[in-house]
């Protein structure tokens, strides 16, 4: 992509308080979008309608803000609900219904392969009857990943830290696509919206690395562009561990209501310069 004036994203989802773990994200992804003469878009991935809440979609605009970060477009997953629904559908033949449970997916996942526990495949074993008979209790859709995978072919994508990458999908087992709560997974959702939106440089956490096996088949089934990607290192607490939400995360909106200069934050963050008590971990 020689030449290409990049398209960046930040794509944070509105269930939670912003930490120092996504600030790190979105200066990484505007100042790629800047110094190419290139767009940086903000986009709110609010499908989950059980914990996505209007009062963090208001704190991530104003964190942005506070750390000097103007975004070119703005957009929300649950307007773009139509593009999840033609991708699903394109999609249909590889597909299955899945009626289990979450207690009965726990109980029966396989051990740790690749990147996890993979499904079993409980529900693709069942017959065409027996489906059929079901359809009206509460289902997701999952994809026949080895049948995926046979008609993909090999796939490949290139990661500015990890270098060529061999896709291995595989490894991921047959994984939703479409869940019980919500008009799309993660892995479609993100790969439609990346391609619609005309990213060309995906900038994100490492701990997303493995995802992309997933998102490179889906952009090879859907005939979708693949961008380039740049994983990078998680800040860490003392303790070694990642920062998360659920794990009490020092929210940027405490530092921001704390009189904290963020473009200063912004700028520390830069030259890889973090507050006491956090490091980056290993990419």
């Amino acid at each position: 992509m020689s030449g290409v004036r990049p398209v960046t994203r930040f794509a944070p989802s509105p269930t939670g308080r912003l930490h120092l773990g996504h600030a790190l994200s979105a200066v990484r992804a505007h100042d790629l979008a800047r110094a190419g003469d290139g767009r940086f878009l903000l986009r709110i991935e609010d499908i989950d309608g059980t914990r996505s809440r209007p009062e963090h979609v208001e704190a991530i605009f104003r964190d942005l803000e506070w750390l000097g970060l103007g975004w070119d477009d703005l957009s929300f997953q649950s307007e773009r609900l139509d593009l999840y629904a033609a991708a699903q559908g394109r999609l249909a033949d590889l597909l299955y219904p899945c009626f289990c449970t979450r207690a009965e997916i726990a109980a029966s996942l396989s051990a740790p392969h690749g990147a996890g526990p993979v499904y079993p495949g409980t529900c693709r074993h069942l017959t065409p009857d027996v489906r059929a008979g079901r359809m009206a209790e509460p289902h997701g859709w999952r994809i026949d990943m080895a049948r995926a995978v046979a008609l993909a072919g090999p796939l490949y994508w290139q990661d500015d830290v990890a270098g060529v990458v061999a896709a291995d999908p595989l490894s991921h087992g047959d994984v939703i696509l479409a869940r019980k709560d919500a008009p799309a997974s993660y892995h479609l959702a993100v790969t439609v919206d990346d391609a619609a939106q005309g990213v060309t440089h995906v900038v994100r956490g490492v701990d997303l690395f493995e995802a992309t096996h997933v998102h490179r088949l889906l952009q090879a089934l859907l005939g979708l562009a693949t961008p380039l990607y740049h994983h990078h290192p998680l800040i860490v607490g003392a303790d070694g561990q990642r920062l998360a939400k659920r794990h009490g995360a020092p929210a940027l909106a405490a530092m921001r209501e704390g009189g904290e200069d963020g473009r200063a934050l912004a700028d520390a963050l830069r030259r890889n310069m973090l507050p006491a008590g956090f490091r980056l971990g290993e990419a």
